[in-house]
């Protein structure tokens, strides 16, 4: 697998059309940073980080509307790939949406949304867009 950023996208992606209430994910540190995320703004239920060896897996929760059974997330697109990495600038950073989705940047202060890299002032690589 040449990119397991974008292995961790699809595996989403796929649970979300298939209306799977749980995706088990193999682990990484970016992996559970962009899980750490998707909770704290809303677009997964819960998560569980299971150490085994040699890699240990992710469990996430998949969110839903109770009564129309729409998925929280919409949309995921990787945009910075091994082939052709993104960088952005304070200034110049995405906006999703309008603002309604969010952008996933990693900065040199860890992985973070958009909106708090403009607040930060601080550029990096955009990882994907989610909404």
């Amino acid at each position: 697998m040449t990119d397991p950023i974008a292995d961790y996208l699809t595996r989403i992606r796929n649970a979300v059309r298939a209306n799977h209430k749980v995706v088990e994910i193999p682990s990484s540190k970016i992996k559970q940073e962009l899980t750490r995320v998707l909770h704290e703004k809303g677009y997964i239920l819960s998560y569980k980080f299971i150490d085994s060896k040699p890699q240990g897996t992710i469990k996430i929760a998949l969110k839903y509307h109770p009564e129309t059974k729409n998925s929280a997330i919409k949309h995921l697109k990787r945009v910075s790939r091994p082939g052709l990495r993104r960088y952005t600038g304070a200034d110049s950073m995405p906006r999703v949406l309008n603002g309604l989705g969010v952008a996933i940047i990693s900065t040199s202060r860890g992985v973070i949304t958009d909106k708090e890299a403009r607040e930060m002032n601080i550029g990096g690589e955009v990882i994907c867009y989610v909404y």
